[in-house]
């Protein structure tokens, strides 16, 4: 017992150690000031800080020093969370990033600022934790109070993340005025200008003390099971949730100073229990210590490279770059091919309808003209609902956003049948996966960092993308024969990679900021006749392989044994229909944007209309796709006109609550 307690006392040293030395090449990289020249500066300002002579003295104290002691606070208390939230839950995945809780605080503080602006600097610590607690609930509602400890606790939090980025950008989309701030703040950013944020900050981290007076008794009774627990005198839920409450305090007040910053909250607990913390007193104050390190660590990567590159690096970003491959990393320590995905749907129709693909097929058709024909007239007040004839001009201008609508919807539908099927989970889609973000990145840091005009931009590049990360889950999953968990948490740290570098190239853009930010919602505003032309002949051919290989689909959806059983070379056939889904969501994402919640949407409805059957689902899957995109399109042309709102964040909000919704059904019906 004494040599472990020692060999945990020499851990502690050992990351105090590297703190210390991290604090010191923070003071010392690139500095003007000698350390002897900062001790006096500081000497200087605790007495007043008129005594400060020097603009360099002054720099140091009101703007390094402050991020310095920043970095230390919200490090430390994302640790502590993550700590928190994993030995409440049991679940080494969890943190405020996979929750979704975080993004719940940032859409909260974005509405904060958009509309209640004069109410922030009073209650937008209260407006994130609101936003966070109600993101939990949602979450444990669709996943389940039981699914805590298992991975469809993480997937929900993502499809979560999805649906309220959608609405983010909505929101941000009709306030172009404060985008950039609101990217440069979703990117995390620790840059400060004095010390008022960190008196504001202090007050309400001091409730990190309540988690460590009751915490410990709590988590070790936890640690017993829920019977084991209530039988020694634990109220098991009102311990549960009353420190869950604490941690999203800390969390949403984290937030609401430096912005998201993900994975420090991952990171920190899954290191300490791996140098040797076992009780959990002593995983809390270790990652409490491992947080403030990795966010020290992460923030000096960040100036570093913002000194060699001119841009300015938000931590956020840097926190990314360090923090993705170390949860693949922790994905496949912690997780193996057995592991079961036991989120739940309704199961549908036992069988598909007769008449039902030409009812769809007939019902596309008449939605596509009404959608033509029927128009509002700015003219009129009391009757601007209109049916006419398009013009020439205005027939010039619908066509193409027409044809992309239906190109876009029916790819994207397929690509998720293609992926369900292929690592039997009922949430994957190329937006969980990081396709679809792959292709996003290529397309963005292309127009941001070489210049080139994303709405010209060919598909092979944005194919590129989409193929790169395809490849990367490809690789990964190998080892473990592409077992579900392993592919869907590689995905979601390739997603959470991208989208920290989408937030840093929006941030640091000019005025084409708001031209990749409309892109970005997914609209048909700009797409061309050749392009649609392009996308669509795209479309058809893949759709085409995808109906002409669907044994092969049916075949991998039984079981790779079963397949290979039947003589399917495995391999080739599922990396195959992959390229087929990379291709597609290349396509669509190059020509309109990245588009959330079709792949994962129309599957689904598909299988309640009784479409069981490979061949079945991918015919049905793309007609319900194309009818929601051009229902999306259209709505989004008039509902705020003469405004317009992208189709694609339209499909975003509404499919993602219906989305929601269903899962939620879904887990209640097998209760």
């Amino acid at each position: 017992m004494s040599s472990q307690l020692k060999g945990v006392s020499f851990r502690y040293l050992s990351v105090l150690c590297v703190l210390i030395g991290l604090v010191a090449a923070t003071f010392q990289f690139d500095a003007v000031l000698s350390l002897s020249q900062q001790w006096q500066a500081i000497s200087q300002a605790s007495v007043d800080l008129t005594l400060l002579d020097d603009f360099d003295k002054i720099i140091f104290v009101e703007s390094q020093l402050p991020r310095l002691i920043m970095a230390l606070l919200v490090g430390g208390m994302l640790g502590l969370v993550g700590s928190l939230m994993q030995q409440l839950t049991q679940n080494a995945l969890v943190s405020p990033m996979t929750l979704g809780t975080a993004s719940g605080a940032w859409l909260a503080l974005v509405i904060m600022n958009v509309w209640f602006a004069e109410y922030v600097a009073d209650y937008a610590s209260m407006a994130a934790l609101v936003g966070a607690s109600l993101t939990f609930g949602l979450v444990v509602a669709i996943a389940g109070i039981r699914n805590l400890s298992g991975l469809p606790i993480v997937l929900s939090g993502m499809a979560v993340n999805i649906f309220l980025g959608a609405v983010a950008t909505a929101i941000i989309l009709l306030n172009e005025q404060y985008a950039k701030n609101l990217f440069i703040w979703g990117a995390g950013d620790l840059a400060q200008n004095g010390w008022d944020q960190i008196v504001w900050l202090l007050p309400k981290l001091s409730a990190a003390v309540l988690i460590f007076i009751f915490a410990p008794r709590v988590l070790a009774l936890l640690r017993l099971g829920n019977v084991g627990a209530a039988a020694r005198g634990l109220n098991v839920i009102p311990a549960f949730f009353g420190l869950f409450t604490v941690g999203l305090w800390l969390v949403a007040s984290s937030i609401t100073v430096v912005g998201v910053i993900s994975f420090i909250g991952l990171l920190a607990p899954n290191i300490a229990r791996h140098l040797g913390a076992r009780t959990p007193r002593d995983e809390l104050f270790f990652s409490l210590l491992l947080g403030a390190t990795l966010l020290v660590g992460t923030d000096l990567l960040a100036v570093v490279l913002s000194h060699y590159t001119t841009d300015m690096i938000p931590s956020g970003t840097a926190a990314a770059f360090i923090g993705a491959p170390a949860l693949i990393w922790f994905t496949r320590r912690n997780m193996n091919s057995q592991d079961q995905l036991s989120i739940s749907l309704p199961k549908g129709k036992s069988y598909l309808p007769t008449g039902l693909i030409t009812s769809l097929i007939v019902g596309l058709v008449v939605v596509a003209v009404l959608a033509v024909v029927i128009t509002k007239d700015s003219t009129q007040t009391l009757h601007p609902w209109v049916m006419m004839i398009p013009s020439e001009f205005s027939w010039e201008l619908k066509w193409p956003r027409l044809l992309t609508s239906l190109s876009a919807g029916a790819g994207l539908a397929v690509a998720g049948v293609l992926l369900q099927r292929l690592i039997y989970n009922p949430l994957a889609s190329p937006d969980i996966l990081g396709i679809s973000a792959g292709a996003t990145l290529s397309l963005i840091g292309g127009s941001v960092f070489l210049g080139f005009n994303i709405f010209e931009a060919a598909p092979l590049v944005a194919f590129c993308g989409s193929l790169a990360v395809l490849v990367l889950l490809l690789v990964l999953g190998k080892r473990h024969q592409y077992a579900p968990s392993m592919l869907i948490l590689t995905g979601i740290a390739l997603t959470a990679l991208i989208d920290a570098l989408v937030q840093f190239s929006l941030a640091k853009g000019n005025e084409d900021s708001y031209s990749l930010l409309n892109w970005l919602a997914g609209s048909t505003y700009r797409v061309s006749p050749q392009s649609a032309f392009v996308l669509f002949f795209c479309v058809v051919l893949l759709v085409a392989f995808a109906l002409l290989t669907h044994r092969w689909l049916t075949l991998i959806s039984a079981g790779r044994l079963f397949a290979q059983a039947r003589g399917l070379n495995v391999t080739k056939s599922f990396i195959a229909l992959l390229i087929c889904v990379a291709l597609l969501c290349g396509a669509v994402t190059a020509t309109m944007g990245p588009i959330a919640f079709i792949g994962l949407l129309a599957p689904h409805m598909a299988v309640l209309f009784g479409a069981k059957k490979a061949f079945e689902q991918i015919v049905v899957a793309a007609l319900i796709g194309a009818w929601l995109m051009v229902i999306a399109d259209w709505l989004g042309q008039h509902i705020l006109f003469p405004s317009q709102v992208a189709a694609g964040t339209l499909v975003s909000v509404i499919g993602g609550i219906y989305f929601i919704g269903l899962l939620i059904k879904g887990q209640r019906s097998t209760h």
